[in-house]
């Protein structure tokens, strides 16, 4: 007997996810990948719906810095090249539609809520039958974007698959719940310390789950590496028997300028050479843009036609908000998403190569999992003075105890509830040549970004921090 299927508004469908178990917000002692041993629920869905994830060739994206820049940059590609292409990332910044895009764009709302609706019963059958616990909402919108890319919108929408998908994984790689995929080619990005409760605590254990992504019969492409990881993914490419294509060594590139709105770059790839430009600043992009180049090659040398203007239609369109993102001008207003004391320390260096400005005034918010202090010493040592504050996400840091940090390292800080009252008390004392940046996490990122741009977000009100649910949509 066939599933049952609920009909379903974006409201609920939204309402359905948020029922669901959340490891990405969950406030328990055990993060989600020490909670999955196996890929049984998964593949049990997937199977469910007529293994989707194996109908669309695919890039599969994993690394700690630059693997949704990566997967987006291969996506804008493939999309200038008339493909029809499917983009899965999380998390998202203002809207769940985010994580699922179709030709570069988020899914709309009644594509959404359908696809929810059709697989709801199915993830409920998988449930009941299994006895391994419930689907994960991360698994269950992987599930989405699978349905999506190779069978279409469901019931009611239309039946057309994706040319092509590129996969960002969400944690790790081996136990991800993207790792079901047959890939052409995996692309490994650069590879530092962050999750480390979850992955391991030293580079070559982080990389040998980075690595778990890898599998015989597809090229990988492998990011500048700290010698242990790149040892690491070597190994295991040895013995799935796959050739790795090295960023720095088979594919290199040399910066070109830039200017506030992007900068230029040559990239020397297997195939030819390349001069592009990319709207994303950053010296990290460069070499991002080296990965996704040689990615693509590997595409074309399987046969695909992507011809080099649409390589330079693709990198010139490609959008990626909150990585080095300018704002505003007038006043200097950035937001990006670092939240490792690595990705921060790239960020604070790139800063003063990329944009003119006098004093560096930070809104700062953390998630309490990463490693907060560092990153603290990493900021006062730039910052002018310090916005301590929080976003919504339930994980994050109590601005009282940011506060108190910077402070023990000399900064000058104001305790702030929320982004919005950050950047606003920012904005208010700013001095003309200032900057104003926002960092330490990706939701904060996101929250000085809605307030920027006038974005509506989407609020869930039950997952706030307690100390914001009495305020509200002040938040």
């Amino acid at each position: 007997m066939r599933p049952e299927r609920e009909t379903l508004d974006y409201s609920q469908a939204i309402n359905a996810l948020l029922a669901m178990v959340d490891h990405e917000r969950s406030q328990a002692p055990l993060p989600r990948q020490k909670l999955i041993y196996d890929l049984r629920r998964m593949e049990a869905l997937l199977a469910r719906l007529g293994n989707p994830h194996l109908a669309v060739p695919t890039i599969h994206v994993a690394g700690t810095k630059g693997k949704g820049s990566v997967a987006a940059i291969c996506d804008s590609v493939l999309h200038a090249a008339g493909y029809r292409t499917g983009f899965y990332s999380s998390p998202h910044l203002h809207t769940f539609r985010e994580r699922i895009r179709r030709d570069t764009q988020p899914l709309g709302e009644p594509e959404f809520a359908g696809l929810v609706e059709q697989l709801l019963p199915q993830a409920r059958q998988v449930e009941a039958e299994l006895g391994l616990g419930p689907v994960s909402l991360f698994e269950f919108m992987t599930g989405m974007a699978f349905q999506c890319y190779g069978q279409g919108y469901g019931q009611g929408y239309a039946q057309d698959r994706v040319d092509f998908q590129t996969i960002e994984v969400g944690l790790g790689g081996r136990l991800d719940a993207t790792n079901v995929v047959r890939p052409q080619v995996c692309v490994i990005t650069s590879i530092s310390l962050d999750h480390m409760a979850i992955l391991g605590d030293t580079i070559a254990q982080i990389a040998g789950e980075k690595a778990g992504i890898i599998k015989p019969g597809a090229a990988v492409v492998v990011a500048l590496q700290r010698a242990e990881a790149l040892e690491v993914i070597l190994a295991v490419c040895r013995e799935s028997g796959v050739r790795p294509v090295i960023v720095g060594k088979d594919v290199t590139w040399t910066p070109a300028g830039s200017d506030i709105t992007g900068q230029d770059v040559e990239v020397k790839g297997r195939l030819g050479d390349y001069q592009l430009r990319t709207p994303l600043l950053g010296a990290y992009q460069l070499e991002n843009a080296a990965a996704a180049l040689a990615a693509l090659e590997v595409l074309r040398e399987l046969g695909h036609v992507i011809p080099d203007d649409a390589i330079q239609q693709g990198f010139a369109a490609v959008s990626w908000p909150c990585r080095l993102e300018v704002l505003s001008r007038r006043p200097l207003v950035v937001a990006d998403g670092a939240h490792n004391p690595y990705s921060m320390a790239a960020l604070l260096e790139s800063l003063p190569s990329y944009l003119d400005y006098r004093r560096l005034v930070v809104v700062a918010g953390f998630s309490r999992d990463k490693n907060v202090s560092e990153m603290v010493r990493l900021l006062a040592r730039r910052a002018e003075v310090v916005y301590a504050t929080r976003s919504r996400h339930p994980r994050s840091a109590a601005p009282a105890a940011l506060a108190a940090e910077f402070q023990s390292r000399g900064a000058q800080t104001v305790e702030c509830a929320t982004v919005a009252e950050a950047l606003a008390q920012a904005l208010s004392q700013a001095k003309p040549g200032d900057l104003v940046l926002g960092a330490g996490s990706l939701f904060v990122a996101a929250e000085l970004r809605e307030a920027v741009l006038g974005i509506p977000p989407e609020l869930y009100p039950d997952l706030l921090p307690p100390d914001l649910q009495a305020r509200g949509a002040e938040v």
